[in-house]
Protein backbone atom coordinates (compact mmCIF):
# COMPACT_ATOMS: atom_id res chain seq x y z
CA UNK A 1 0.00 0.00 0.00
CA UNK A 2 3.16 2.62 0.63
CA UNK A 3 4.56 1.90 -2.77
CA UNK A 4 0.96 2.49 -4.42
CA UNK A 5 0.70 5.75 -2.81
CA UNK A 6 4.62 6.58 -3.26
CA UNK A 7 3.51 6.38 -7.11
CA UNK A 8 0.23 7.78 -6.96
CA UNK A 9 2.05 10.95 -5.20
CA UNK A 10 4.62 10.60 -7.91
CA UNK A 11 1.85 10.41 -10.57
CA UNK A 12 0.25 13.57 -9.36
CA UNK A 13 3.62 15.81 -8.60
CA UNK A 14 4.26 14.81 -12.56
CA UNK A 15 0.98 16.01 -13.83
CA UNK A 16 0.52 19.35 -11.29
CA UNK A 17 4.57 19.85 -11.93
CA UNK A 18 5.76 18.74 -15.11
CA UNK A 19 9.05 20.86 -15.87
CA UNK A 20 10.18 20.71 -12.01
CA UNK A 21 9.76 16.83 -12.28
CA UNK A 22 11.81 16.15 -15.32
CA UNK A 23 14.22 17.95 -13.79
CA UNK A 24 14.16 16.08 -10.50
CA UNK A 25 13.66 12.71 -12.52
CA UNK A 26 16.99 13.89 -14.61
CA UNK A 27 18.60 14.36 -11.73
CA UNK A 28 17.72 11.24 -10.26
CA UNK A 29 18.92 9.06 -13.53
CA UNK A 30 22.61 11.10 -13.18
CA UNK A 31 23.35 10.44 -9.85
CA UNK A 32 21.52 6.85 -10.18
CA UNK A 33 23.76 6.42 -13.25
CA UNK A 34 26.81 7.93 -11.43
CA UNK A 35 26.36 5.31 -8.53
CA UNK A 36 26.17 2.63 -10.50
CA UNK A 37 29.51 3.25 -12.47
CA UNK A 38 30.85 4.25 -9.78
CA UNK A 39 30.48 1.10 -8.04
CA UNK A 40 31.21 -1.12 -11.35
CA UNK A 41 34.58 0.84 -11.12
CA UNK A 42 35.48 0.18 -7.59
CA UNK A 43 34.67 -3.74 -8.20
CA UNK A 44 36.44 -4.24 -11.00
CA UNK A 45 39.80 -2.11 -10.15
CA UNK A 46 42.63 -4.61 -9.92
CA UNK A 47 43.76 -4.97 -6.09
CA UNK A 48 47.57 -4.70 -5.00
CA UNK A 49 48.47 -1.93 -8.21
CA UNK A 50 48.49 1.37 -7.40
CA UNK A 51 48.09 3.73 -9.91
CA UNK A 52 46.47 7.68 -10.02
CA UNK A 53 43.42 8.63 -8.81
CA UNK A 54 40.73 9.47 -11.28
CA UNK A 55 37.29 11.56 -11.59
CA UNK A 56 34.07 9.94 -11.42
CA UNK A 57 32.90 8.22 -14.75
CA UNK A 58 35.91 9.17 -16.74
CA UNK A 59 38.82 7.72 -14.66
CA UNK A 60 41.93 9.44 -15.64
CA UNK A 61 40.92 10.18 -18.99
CA UNK A 62 41.39 13.61 -18.54
CA UNK A 63 44.68 13.48 -17.57
CA UNK A 64 45.95 11.94 -20.55
CA UNK A 65 44.32 13.52 -23.54
CA UNK A 66 47.35 15.09 -24.81
CA UNK A 67 50.98 13.77 -24.57
CA UNK A 68 49.64 9.85 -22.60
CA UNK A 69 53.06 8.45 -23.07
CA UNK A 70 54.91 11.00 -21.81
CA UNK A 71 52.13 11.30 -18.82
CA UNK A 72 52.90 7.88 -18.03
CA UNK A 73 56.55 7.80 -18.29
CA UNK A 74 56.10 10.75 -15.43
CA UNK A 75 53.73 8.92 -13.50
CA UNK A 76 55.87 5.57 -13.51
CA UNK A 77 58.39 7.75 -11.39
CA UNK A 78 55.95 7.88 -8.55
CA UNK A 79 53.99 5.08 -9.16
CA UNK A 80 56.61 2.37 -10.03
CA UNK A 81 56.90 0.75 -13.38
CA UNK A 82 53.65 -0.91 -13.58
CA UNK A 83 50.84 0.93 -12.10
CA UNK A 84 46.66 0.91 -13.10
CA UNK A 85 44.97 3.37 -14.74
CA UNK A 86 41.04 3.89 -15.05
CA UNK A 87 40.01 4.39 -18.53
CA UNK A 88 36.63 5.45 -17.72
CA UNK A 89 35.19 2.17 -16.31
CA UNK A 90 38.13 0.14 -17.75
CA UNK A 91 41.17 -0.61 -15.48
CA UNK A 92 44.34 -0.91 -17.10
CA UNK A 93 47.91 -1.69 -16.55
CA UNK A 94 50.48 0.32 -17.48
CA UNK A 95 53.94 -1.06 -18.26
CA UNK A 96 57.34 1.35 -17.77
CA UNK A 97 60.18 0.30 -17.97
CA UNK A 98 62.65 -2.25 -20.16
CA UNK A 99 62.67 -4.89 -16.89
CA UNK A 100 58.83 -4.80 -16.70
CA UNK A 101 58.36 -5.13 -19.83
CA UNK A 102 60.53 -7.90 -20.06
CA UNK A 103 58.86 -9.69 -17.32
CA UNK A 104 55.43 -9.06 -18.24
CA UNK A 105 55.42 -9.51 -22.46
CA UNK A 106 58.68 -11.75 -22.69
CA UNK A 107 58.11 -14.49 -19.99
CA UNK A 108 53.90 -13.78 -20.25
CA UNK A 109 53.76 -13.70 -24.33
CA UNK A 110 51.28 -16.48 -24.66
CA UNK A 111 49.18 -14.32 -21.51
CA UNK A 112 49.36 -11.21 -23.28
CA UNK A 113 48.64 -13.03 -27.05
CA UNK A 114 44.99 -11.11 -27.24
CA UNK A 115 43.67 -7.65 -27.85
CA UNK A 116 40.85 -5.97 -26.38
CA UNK A 117 38.28 -5.07 -28.49
CA UNK A 118 37.43 -0.74 -28.48
CA UNK A 119 34.03 -0.41 -29.76
CA UNK A 120 35.01 2.54 -32.25
CA UNK A 121 37.64 0.91 -34.17
CA UNK A 122 36.79 -2.54 -34.19
CA UNK A 123 32.69 -2.40 -34.43
CA UNK A 124 32.75 0.83 -36.25
CA UNK A 125 35.88 1.13 -38.39
CA UNK A 126 36.09 -2.43 -39.04
CA UNK A 127 32.85 -3.66 -38.97
CA UNK A 128 33.36 -4.74 -43.01
CA UNK A 129 36.81 -4.82 -44.25
CA UNK A 130 38.11 -6.49 -40.43
CA UNK A 131 40.84 -5.31 -38.47
CA UNK A 132 44.45 -5.90 -39.19
CA UNK A 133 46.61 -8.43 -37.97
CA UNK A 134 48.35 -6.09 -35.29
CA UNK A 135 44.49 -5.28 -33.57
CA UNK A 136 42.83 -8.39 -33.84
CA UNK A 137 41.48 -10.40 -30.60
CA UNK A 138 43.17 -13.48 -30.35
CA UNK A 139 41.38 -17.00 -32.30
CA UNK A 140 42.20 -19.42 -35.00
CA UNK A 141 41.82 -16.97 -38.03
CA UNK A 142 44.50 -15.10 -36.23
CA UNK A 143 47.09 -17.67 -35.92
CA UNK A 144 46.52 -18.39 -39.57
CA UNK A 145 46.57 -15.05 -41.04
CA UNK A 146 49.96 -14.86 -38.90
CA UNK A 147 51.15 -17.83 -40.52
CA UNK A 148 50.70 -16.29 -43.73
CA UNK A 149 52.08 -13.06 -42.98
CA UNK A 150 55.09 -14.91 -41.66
CA UNK A 151 56.30 -17.03 -44.59
CA UNK A 152 55.35 -13.42 -46.98
CA UNK A 153 57.66 -11.10 -44.60
CA UNK A 154 60.46 -14.04 -43.91
CA UNK A 155 63.71 -13.08 -44.88
CA UNK A 156 63.98 -15.21 -47.79
CA UNK A 157 60.61 -13.58 -49.21
CA UNK A 158 61.87 -10.04 -48.39
CA UNK A 159 64.92 -10.50 -50.99
CA UNK A 160 62.43 -11.27 -53.48
CA UNK A 161 60.72 -7.89 -52.99
CA UNK A 162 64.27 -6.04 -53.28
CA UNK A 163 63.58 -4.78 -56.84
CA UNK A 164 60.35 -3.06 -55.50
CA UNK A 165 62.67 -1.46 -52.81
CA UNK A 166 65.19 -0.16 -55.03
CA UNK A 167 62.35 1.14 -57.00
CA UNK A 168 61.13 3.14 -54.93
CA UNK A 169 63.72 4.29 -53.23
CA UNK A 170 65.13 5.61 -57.16
CA UNK A 171 61.96 7.33 -57.64
CA UNK A 172 62.55 8.81 -54.07
CA UNK A 173 66.26 10.18 -54.89
CA UNK A 174 64.78 11.32 -58.29
CA UNK A 175 61.39 13.52 -56.84
CA UNK A 176 63.87 15.56 -53.98
CA UNK A 177 66.15 16.16 -57.25
CA UNK A 178 63.56 17.55 -59.34
CA UNK A 179 60.71 18.95 -56.70
CA UNK A 180 63.98 21.11 -54.86
CA UNK A 181 65.25 21.94 -57.82
CA UNK A 182 68.94 20.57 -57.51
CA UNK A 183 69.05 22.28 -54.17
CA UNK A 184 67.94 25.45 -54.89
CA UNK A 185 64.45 25.12 -53.72
CA UNK A 186 63.62 24.44 -50.46
CA UNK A 187 60.91 21.51 -50.51
CA UNK A 188 58.14 20.06 -47.89
CA UNK A 189 59.37 16.72 -47.81
CA UNK A 190 56.64 14.91 -46.56
CA UNK A 191 54.50 14.44 -50.00
CA UNK A 192 57.91 12.52 -51.30
CA UNK A 193 57.51 10.56 -48.12
CA UNK A 194 54.41 9.97 -47.90
CA UNK A 195 54.33 8.75 -51.94
CA UNK A 196 57.38 6.35 -50.72
CA UNK A 197 55.69 4.78 -48.22
CA UNK A 198 52.52 4.28 -50.02
CA UNK A 199 53.50 3.00 -52.76
CA UNK A 200 55.89 0.40 -51.13
CA UNK A 201 52.98 -0.51 -49.31
CA UNK A 202 50.80 -1.14 -52.32
CA UNK A 203 53.74 -2.49 -54.37
CA UNK A 204 54.55 -4.94 -51.78
CA UNK A 205 51.49 -6.50 -51.20
CA UNK A 206 49.44 -6.10 -54.35
CA UNK A 207 52.41 -5.70 -56.89
CA UNK A 208 51.10 -2.08 -58.04
CA UNK A 209 52.97 1.60 -57.73
CA UNK A 210 52.08 4.68 -56.73
CA UNK A 211 54.47 6.40 -59.66
CA UNK A 212 53.07 9.79 -58.72
CA UNK A 213 51.81 12.28 -56.55
CA UNK A 214 49.19 13.13 -58.65
CA UNK A 215 47.85 8.97 -58.80
CA UNK A 216 44.03 9.19 -58.31
CA UNK A 217 44.79 6.72 -55.13
CA UNK A 218 47.38 9.31 -53.58
CA UNK A 219 45.50 11.54 -51.59
CA UNK A 220 42.57 9.15 -50.96
CA UNK A 221 44.15 6.89 -49.63
CA UNK A 222 46.71 8.62 -47.53
CA UNK A 223 44.00 10.51 -46.21
CA UNK A 224 41.24 7.85 -45.51
CA UNK A 225 44.65 5.95 -43.45
CA UNK A 226 45.23 9.14 -41.45
CA UNK A 227 42.24 9.59 -40.31
CA UNK A 228 41.50 5.57 -39.49
CA UNK A 229 44.83 5.78 -37.69
CA UNK A 230 43.54 8.28 -35.30
CA UNK A 231 40.36 5.74 -34.40
CA UNK A 232 43.04 3.20 -33.19
CA UNK A 233 44.20 6.27 -30.62
CA UNK A 234 44.28 4.67 -27.12
CA UNK A 235 42.79 8.15 -25.95
CA UNK A 236 41.32 10.00 -28.44
CA UNK A 237 37.32 8.09 -28.66
CA UNK A 238 35.83 8.68 -25.32
CA UNK A 239 32.49 6.20 -26.74
CA UNK A 240 34.88 3.18 -25.96
CA UNK A 241 35.87 3.72 -22.93
CA UNK A 242 32.02 5.62 -21.47
CA UNK A 243 29.33 3.59 -22.97
CA UNK A 244 26.53 6.14 -22.61
CA UNK A 245 27.87 8.03 -25.32
CA UNK A 246 27.48 5.38 -27.68
CA UNK A 247 23.66 6.07 -27.48
CA UNK A 248 24.46 9.51 -29.03
CA UNK A 249 22.91 9.91 -32.23
CA UNK A 250 24.87 13.12 -33.33
CA UNK A 251 27.87 11.40 -32.38
CA UNK A 252 30.73 13.05 -35.26
CA UNK A 253 33.16 11.14 -34.53
CA UNK A 254 31.04 7.85 -35.12
CA UNK A 255 29.74 9.22 -38.41
CA UNK A 256 33.20 10.26 -39.56
CA UNK A 257 34.43 6.43 -38.94
CA UNK A 258 31.50 4.99 -41.05
CA UNK A 259 32.75 7.11 -43.81
CA UNK A 260 35.96 6.60 -43.26
CA UNK A 261 34.81 2.62 -43.21
CA UNK A 262 33.24 3.22 -46.77
CA UNK A 263 36.09 4.81 -48.39
CA UNK A 264 38.76 2.65 -47.07
CA UNK A 265 36.06 -0.40 -48.53
CA UNK A 266 36.15 1.25 -52.13
CA UNK A 267 39.68 1.38 -52.85
CA UNK A 268 40.71 -1.88 -51.11
CA UNK A 269 38.27 -3.91 -52.96
CA UNK A 270 39.56 -2.18 -56.22
CA UNK A 271 43.06 -2.80 -55.58
CA UNK A 272 42.03 -6.76 -54.57
CA UNK A 273 39.88 -6.79 -57.63
CA UNK A 274 43.40 -5.42 -60.01
CA UNK A 275 45.87 -7.89 -58.49
CA UNK A 276 43.03 -11.04 -58.93
CA UNK A 277 42.67 -9.81 -62.64
CA UNK A 278 46.57 -9.80 -62.82
CA UNK A 279 47.40 -13.12 -61.21
CA UNK A 280 44.30 -14.63 -63.68
CA UNK A 281 45.74 -13.36 -67.24
CA UNK A 282 49.77 -13.82 -65.12
CA UNK A 283 50.75 -10.77 -65.47
CA UNK A 284 51.26 -10.13 -61.88
CA UNK A 285 54.55 -9.53 -60.21
CA UNK A 286 55.52 -11.18 -57.23
CA UNK A 287 53.89 -9.52 -54.55
CA UNK A 288 52.71 -10.56 -50.26
CA UNK A 289 48.84 -10.87 -51.16
CA UNK A 290 49.84 -13.18 -54.37
CA UNK A 291 52.07 -15.18 -52.50
CA UNK A 292 49.71 -15.79 -49.92
CA UNK A 293 47.19 -16.59 -52.03
CA UNK A 294 49.58 -19.69 -53.77
CA UNK A 295 50.19 -21.01 -50.52
CA UNK A 296 48.34 -23.52 -50.40
CA UNK A 297 48.49 -24.28 -46.64
CA UNK A 298 48.12 -21.00 -46.02
CA UNK A 299 44.38 -21.99 -46.61
CA UNK A 300 43.40 -18.13 -45.96
CA UNK A 301 39.70 -16.61 -46.54
CA UNK A 302 38.75 -13.84 -48.43
CA UNK A 303 38.74 -11.50 -45.02
CA UNK A 304 41.74 -13.26 -43.79
CA UNK A 305 43.60 -12.44 -47.48
CA UNK A 306 42.15 -8.41 -46.43
CA UNK A 307 43.31 -8.35 -43.08
CA UNK A 308 46.78 -9.07 -44.03
CA UNK A 309 46.81 -6.28 -46.66
CA UNK A 310 45.57 -4.12 -43.94
CA UNK A 311 48.06 -4.77 -41.86
CA UNK A 312 50.92 -4.06 -44.54
CA UNK A 313 48.39 -0.56 -45.43
CA UNK A 314 48.46 1.09 -42.00
CA UNK A 315 52.01 -0.50 -40.71
CA UNK A 316 53.69 0.97 -43.52
CA UNK A 317 52.05 4.52 -43.49
CA UNK A 318 51.98 4.43 -39.76
CA UNK A 319 55.50 3.54 -39.18
CA UNK A 320 57.62 4.35 -42.03
CA UNK A 321 56.27 7.82 -42.85
CA UNK A 322 56.46 9.01 -39.74
CA UNK A 323 59.98 7.73 -39.15
CA UNK A 324 61.30 9.33 -42.23
CA UNK A 325 59.56 12.58 -41.84
CA UNK A 326 61.11 13.24 -38.23
CA UNK A 327 64.42 12.15 -39.60
CA UNK A 328 65.36 14.40 -41.86
CA UNK A 329 64.32 17.58 -39.88
CA UNK A 330 66.89 15.87 -36.97
CA UNK A 331 69.93 15.37 -39.83
CA UNK A 332 69.01 18.91 -40.95
CA UNK A 333 69.88 19.56 -37.74
CA UNK A 334 72.74 17.30 -37.66
CA UNK A 335 75.54 17.56 -39.52
CA UNK A 336 77.40 16.18 -37.70
CA UNK A 337 75.53 12.59 -38.01
CA UNK A 338 75.39 13.31 -41.97
CA UNK A 339 79.03 13.74 -42.32
CA UNK A 340 79.66 10.49 -40.05
CA UNK A 341 76.95 8.77 -42.18
CA UNK A 342 78.82 9.43 -45.16
CA UNK A 343 82.01 8.65 -44.09
CA UNK A 344 81.02 5.26 -43.44
CA UNK A 345 78.92 4.92 -46.89
CA UNK A 346 81.86 6.31 -48.90
CA UNK A 347 84.40 3.68 -47.36
CA UNK A 348 82.06 1.06 -49.12
CA UNK A 349 80.57 3.05 -51.98
CA UNK A 350 83.37 5.51 -53.33
CA UNK A 351 81.50 8.39 -55.36
CA UNK A 352 83.08 7.16 -58.36
CA UNK A 353 81.65 3.84 -57.82
CA UNK A 354 78.07 4.22 -57.02
CA UNK A 355 75.86 7.27 -55.41
CA UNK A 356 72.89 5.14 -55.64
CA UNK A 357 74.83 2.77 -53.86
CA UNK A 358 73.60 -1.44 -54.57
CA UNK A 359 70.08 -1.77 -53.54
CA UNK A 360 71.06 -5.31 -52.65
CA UNK A 361 73.30 -4.58 -49.50
CA UNK A 362 72.25 -6.75 -46.79
CA UNK A 363 72.88 -3.47 -43.91
CA UNK A 364 76.35 -4.59 -44.35
CA UNK A 365 77.10 -0.53 -42.96
CA UNK A 366 77.43 -0.76 -38.90
CA UNK A 367 76.88 3.09 -38.30
CA UNK A 368 73.83 3.08 -40.93
CA UNK A 369 72.18 -0.11 -38.83
CA UNK A 370 72.77 2.02 -35.37
CA UNK A 371 71.51 4.89 -37.01
CA UNK A 372 68.22 3.55 -37.80
CA UNK A 373 68.00 1.47 -34.38
CA UNK A 374 68.31 5.13 -32.92
CA UNK A 375 65.59 6.95 -34.89
CA UNK A 376 63.27 4.13 -33.81
CA UNK A 377 64.56 4.43 -30.23
CA UNK A 378 64.37 8.36 -30.09
CA UNK A 379 61.07 8.92 -31.87
CA UNK A 380 59.00 5.86 -31.23
CA UNK A 381 56.54 6.78 -33.56
CA UNK A 382 54.04 4.25 -31.86
CA UNK A 383 54.31 5.15 -28.53
CA UNK A 384 52.25 3.08 -27.03
CA UNK A 385 52.40 -0.40 -28.54
CA UNK A 386 49.05 -1.48 -29.28
CA UNK A 387 47.08 -2.72 -26.38
CA UNK A 388 47.08 -6.09 -25.51
CA UNK A 389 44.06 -8.18 -23.38
CA UNK A 390 45.80 -10.85 -21.01
CA UNK A 391 44.02 -14.47 -21.27
CA UNK A 392 45.60 -15.81 -18.43
CA UNK A 393 46.54 -14.26 -14.99
CA UNK A 394 49.73 -12.78 -14.83
CA UNK A 395 51.98 -12.41 -11.75
CA UNK A 396 53.87 -8.60 -11.46
CA UNK A 397 56.88 -8.92 -8.96
CA UNK A 398 57.12 -4.79 -9.41
CA UNK A 399 53.72 -4.97 -7.02
CA UNK A 400 55.05 -7.45 -4.48
CA UNK A 401 53.41 -10.41 -6.36
CA UNK A 402 49.72 -8.85 -7.40
CA UNK A 403 47.92 -10.34 -9.84
CA UNK A 404 47.05 -9.17 -13.23
CA UNK A 405 43.96 -10.59 -13.62
CA UNK A 406 42.62 -12.78 -17.20
CA UNK A 407 40.73 -10.30 -19.43
CA UNK A 408 42.58 -7.07 -18.43
CA UNK A 409 44.15 -4.40 -20.81
CA UNK A 410 47.71 -4.28 -20.94
CA UNK A 411 49.42 -0.85 -22.43
CA UNK A 412 53.05 -1.38 -23.18
CA UNK A 413 54.38 2.02 -22.91
CA UNK A 414 57.15 1.45 -25.84
CA UNK A 415 58.31 5.34 -25.36
CA UNK A 416 59.46 5.10 -21.54
CA UNK A 417 60.69 1.62 -22.03
CA UNK A 418 63.36 3.22 -24.95
CA UNK A 419 63.64 6.05 -22.51
CA UNK A 420 64.66 4.06 -20.03
CA UNK A 421 67.85 5.76 -17.37
CA UNK A 422 68.51 1.86 -16.49
CA UNK A 423 69.29 0.75 -19.76
CA UNK A 424 70.57 4.00 -21.35
CA UNK A 425 71.95 6.06 -18.84
CA UNK A 426 71.65 9.68 -17.96
CA UNK A 427 72.14 10.48 -21.70
CA UNK A 428 68.71 8.79 -22.68
CA UNK A 429 67.56 11.91 -24.40
CA UNK A 430 70.01 12.75 -26.48
CA UNK A 431 70.13 11.11 -30.37
CA UNK A 432 73.57 9.23 -30.71
CA UNK A 433 73.71 6.65 -32.59
CA UNK A 434 76.54 5.61 -31.49
CA UNK A 435 75.24 3.79 -27.87
CA UNK A 436 73.74 1.06 -30.52
CA UNK A 437 77.44 0.04 -31.31
CA UNK A 438 78.18 0.20 -27.78
CA UNK A 439 75.49 -1.86 -26.66
CA UNK A 440 74.23 -3.73 -29.99
CA UNK A 441 72.04 -6.01 -27.73
CA UNK A 442 70.35 -3.64 -26.14
CA UNK A 443 66.63 -3.70 -26.14
CA UNK A 444 64.55 -1.99 -28.85
CA UNK A 445 60.87 -1.99 -28.20
CA UNK A 446 59.26 0.05 -31.11
CA UNK A 447 58.12 -3.05 -32.91
CA UNK A 448 56.72 -4.46 -29.36
CA UNK A 449 57.58 -7.51 -27.26
CA UNK A 450 56.49 -10.91 -27.18
CA UNK A 451 53.81 -12.80 -29.01
CA UNK A 452 52.27 -9.72 -31.06
CA UNK A 453 55.44 -8.15 -31.72
CA UNK A 454 55.09 -6.45 -35.04
CA UNK A 455 55.42 -9.16 -37.77
CA UNK A 456 56.79 -6.75 -40.50
CA UNK A 457 59.67 -5.13 -38.44
CA UNK A 458 62.31 -7.35 -40.51
CA UNK A 459 60.89 -5.86 -44.17
CA UNK A 460 60.56 -2.24 -42.45
CA UNK A 461 64.42 -2.47 -41.37
CA UNK A 462 65.54 -3.48 -44.90
CA UNK A 463 63.47 -1.03 -46.40
CA UNK A 464 65.05 1.77 -44.08
CA UNK A 465 68.55 0.71 -44.79
CA UNK A 466 68.15 1.63 -48.37
CA UNK A 467 66.08 4.62 -47.91
CA UNK A 468 69.00 6.53 -45.85
CA UNK A 469 71.79 4.54 -47.85
CA UNK A 470 70.91 6.45 -50.59
CA UNK A 471 69.52 9.44 -49.15
CA UNK A 472 72.47 10.34 -47.54
CA UNK A 473 74.72 9.37 -50.18
CA UNK A 474 72.89 11.31 -52.89
CA UNK A 475 72.41 14.83 -50.78
CA UNK A 476 73.38 16.71 -48.36
CA UNK A 477 69.88 18.29 -45.87
CA UNK A 478 69.89 21.43 -44.57
CA UNK A 479 68.34 24.38 -43.93
CA UNK A 480 65.21 22.99 -42.06
CA UNK A 481 62.67 25.53 -41.38
CA UNK A 482 59.39 25.08 -40.14
CA UNK A 483 56.03 25.47 -42.41
CA UNK A 484 55.33 29.62 -41.20
CA UNK A 485 59.58 29.59 -41.67
CA UNK A 486 60.04 29.76 -38.15
CA UNK A 487 61.99 27.34 -36.31
CA UNK A 488 61.56 23.35 -36.49
CA UNK A 489 61.30 21.67 -33.05
CA UNK A 490 62.69 18.10 -33.24
CA UNK A 491 62.22 17.04 -29.67
CA UNK A 492 60.40 13.89 -29.77
CA UNK A 493 57.71 15.39 -26.81
CA UNK A 494 57.63 19.05 -27.84
CA UNK A 495 58.15 18.80 -31.31
CA UNK A 496 54.53 16.87 -32.20
CA UNK A 497 51.68 17.72 -34.70
CA UNK A 498 48.95 16.37 -32.43
CA UNK A 499 49.19 15.13 -29.26
CA UNK A 500 45.98 13.10 -29.20
CA UNK A 501 47.03 11.03 -32.12
CA UNK A 502 47.98 6.72 -32.12
CA UNK A 503 50.81 7.90 -33.97
CA UNK A 504 53.32 10.67 -33.18
CA UNK A 505 53.75 12.60 -36.63
CA UNK A 506 56.05 15.49 -36.65
CA UNK A 507 55.17 19.17 -37.80
CA UNK A 508 55.25 20.14 -41.38
CA UNK A 509 58.78 21.87 -42.23
CA UNK A 510 61.00 22.40 -45.21
CA UNK A 511 64.52 21.77 -46.15
CA UNK A 512 67.27 21.85 -48.75
CA UNK A 513 68.30 19.13 -50.59
CA UNK A 514 71.40 19.92 -51.99
CA UNK A 515 73.20 16.66 -54.09
CA UNK A 516 76.23 15.80 -53.39
CA UNK A 517 77.06 15.53 -56.77
CA UNK A 518 74.45 16.43 -59.16
CA UNK A 519 76.06 15.22 -62.44
CA UNK A 520 76.81 11.93 -60.88
CA UNK A 521 73.16 11.60 -59.88
CA UNK A 522 71.46 12.67 -62.89
CA UNK A 523 73.90 9.98 -64.64
CA UNK A 524 72.74 7.66 -62.52
CA UNK A 525 69.24 7.99 -63.07
CA UNK A 526 69.35 8.18 -66.78
CA UNK A 527 66.87 5.39 -68.42
CA UNK A 528 65.21 4.71 -64.80
CA UNK A 529 61.34 6.17 -65.31
CA UNK A 530 60.17 5.98 -61.62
Amino acid sequence: MAIDSLLQSILAYSISHPLLFTVYAFTACIVGYVTITEFQRATVRIPGISGPVGLPMIGNIHQIRTNAAEQYRLWAQQYGPVYQIMLGNVPVVVINSAASAREIFGANSQALSSRPEFYTFHKVVSSTAGTTIGTSPFSDSLKRRRKGAASALNKPSIMTYIPHIDTETKAFVKEFLEYGAAGTKLVDPMPMIQRLSLSLALTLNWGTRIASQSDDLFDEITYVEEEVSKFRSTTGNLQDYIPILRLNPFSVGKSKAREMRRRRDVYLKRLNDELDDRMEKGTHQPCIQANVIQDKEAKLNKEELTSISLTMLSGGLDTLTTLVAWSMALLAERPDIQNKALEEIRKVYPLESSILCDENDDQSIPYIVALIREFLRFYTVLRLSLPRASVKDIRSSFNKGAIIPAGTVVFLNAWSCNMDPEVWGDDYLTFRPERWLEQPDAPLFTYGLGYRMCAGSLLANREMYTIYLRLISCFEIRDVVAEDGGAVNTHPVMGVQDQTQLVSVPKRYKVRMVPRDEQRLVESLVGFEG
